[in-house]
């Protein structure tokens, strides 16, 4: 699959609706296009420019733009290793060759059976629990050998689906805004004057006078 599915395409029209600018609405476009698919296709770029009335072009600058975004497959997990400066003094660097040999691939690579990819990444922000990684970007920190290894053990029986959903799914719970809590979509420039800005400014005005 590709371009979004039915499905996909009602929570895309639902998320295109919180903007005043419908390609405002790219960046969770692409994160439910990625959701979908595992990773961010072509077509479905494709399909984000026609929905937001954008070249597919511009919807490629901004997936490139952004590292999470994948463009080819990735395995199911997509696995992390800091090795920046906190990570790398503390082990990261052990700790991304230890996953390298028990996986049998380079970092850069997927498993034969699609299941990990590996990945040496910089800083993640997690430099006071080094050494640190992601597994679908939820972190783990000061990692072991030991506790790397069990994890793999974990994720390829399933024990950890509660905790790490498949690559792409940033949460189990989808926002959902409702029309009456909305602040309003107005086209920057074209909205009338907010109500504050009218109040201050005629107290601004009194006070002037009174003076």
């Amino acid at each position: 699959m590709a371009r979004l599915s039915e499905a996909n395409l009602r929570v895309a029209t639902e998320i295109i609706s919180r903007y005043p600018r419908p390609k405002s609405a790219l960046i969770p476009l692409l994160h439910l296009a990625q959701e979908q698919d595992g990773y961010v296709a072509d077509d479905a770029m494709e399909h984000i420019a026609e929905l937001v009335g954008v070249t597919p072009a511009e919807v490629l600058g901004t997936c490139s733009f952004y590292e999470m975004f994948k463009r080819e497959p990735v395995g199911q997990y997509l696995v992390n290793v800091c090795t920046n400066i906190s990570c790398l003094l503390l082990g990261g660097e052990e700790l991304l060759h230890h996953l390298e040999q028990r996986l049998g691939v380079k970092a850069g690579s997927t498993t034969p059976d699609g299941m990990f990819t590996l990945e040496d990444v910089e800083c993640i922000a997690a430099c006071t629990e080094a050494p640190c990684l992601q597994v679908n970007y939820r972190y783990h920190y000061k990692v072991t050998p030991e506790q790397a290894d069990a994890l793999l053990d974990d994720l390829r029986a399933g024990r950890r689906g509660h905790e790490v959903p498949k690559h792409g799914t940033l949460a189990r719970v989808r926002q959902q805004i409702p029309a009456d809590k909305r602040a309003g979509n107005a086209v920057p420039g074209e909205a009338e004057e907010p109500v504050w800005i009218t109040r201050a400014a005629a107290s601004a005005t009194s006070e002037g006078g009174a003076g």
